[in-house]
């Protein structure tokens, strides 16, 4: 497995099994037959609604001698509701993971809201519908407390997660630790140059989750268009015998961006991981570069009342 050597000194796996819209049920058995083929990279988050299971899966995992602890790299993240509670929601994360330690914690989107309670990560709307966002956290104070995650020994690196170039460069200003990562949507129909360069330049490994748009999943939530359809795409995955997932992925690992796909099927979890097994010329990543659409697939703004993007 290729890995990378993050600003904090630790080792990160290039691609990762992301456990988004996983089904609880099948979370188990998904991640250990991942281990089994080779993944050492997973990313979870409160909001998914899986740590007790991934938990289980990992605990399994670890008294069966299927892996050792030091051999994953797990991440999780910190929901919008609980900005102001960030050593106590990744207490809470590690407790349901059943881990000592996490190897990435992220905040989630830059996105302070209404708390609930510990990690309850509902998404709360006020009277009039719209996301009941919180004015009185500042940005700063959570990075603060996701330093203080580090000195107490809960995390080894931290990270940011749909922050755009902005937030981030103001992040690296007031930030003691800095971000070893910065997770955010981007596949060849929307490549976001420009974050990915700043992120590199500045020390922060950009990583990919959405890494092929969402495909059917993000089409049938939110609407949007999937690169894995592009004729482009399919074009240049033929020349090379592959499928078009693991020429997105390959365009990504080669941009210098980690990749976290989502699968459960245990054939494509193998495919994934074969973008090791080959290289897309100079000429065929210009190629993919020509088709950037500038398209967000994943959309959770649909059900907040408002664009968090705008």
């Amino acid at each position: 497995m290729s890995t990378v050597t993050l600003s904090s000194g630790y080792e990160m796996p290039v691609i990762g099994l992301g456990l988004w819209r996983l089904e609880n049920n099948e979370l188990k058995d998904v991640i250990l037959n991942a281990i089994k083929l080779g993944y050492r990279h997973f990313d979870c988050a409160a909001h998914y609604k899986s740590e007790v299971d991934a938990g289980e899966a990992f605990a399994e995992a670890f008294k069966t001698g299927l892996v050792k602890r030091e051999e994953l790299f797990i991440s999780t993240k910190i929901w919008n509701s609980d900005h102001g509670y960030v050593v106590e929601a990744c207490k809470n994360s590690l407790k349901k993971l059943q881990l000592g330690y996490l190897d990435l914690y992220l905040v989630h989107y830059p996105l302070p809201t209404r708390h609930n309670a510990i990690g309850q990560t509902a998404s709360l709307l006020g009277k009039d519908k719209v996301l009941d966002l919180d004015v009185t956290i500042s940005l700063q104070q959570t990075w603060e407390g996701m330093e203080k995650t580090v000195s107490l020994g809960l995390v080894r690196s931290i990270g940011l997660s749909n922050y755009d170039l902005f937030l981030t460069r103001d992040c690296l200003a007031y930030s003691k630790i800095k971000p070893a990562a910065s997770q955010f949507e981007t596949h060849p129909y929307f490549q976001r140059d420009s974050l990915v360069k700043f992120c590199l330049k500045h020390g922060v490994l950009p990583t990919a989750h959405t890494p092929l748009g969402g495909a059917a999943a993000n089409h049938d939530m939110f609407g949007s268009i999937s690169p894995l359809d592009d004729p482009v795409l399919n074009d240049v995955a033929k020349k090379y015998g592959k499928t078009v997932a693991q020429i997105c992925l390959r365009w990504g690992i080669q941009r210098k961006t980690a990749v976290i796909p989502k699968s459960s099927k245990i054939q494509r979890l193998k495919e994934n991981l074969e973008v090791f097994e080959f290289e897309l010329s100079h000429e065929d990543m210009e190629v993919i570069n020509s088709i950037d659409r500038k398209c967000r697939a994943s959309l959770p703004s649909k059900t907040w009342g408002l664009d968090v993007y705008a």
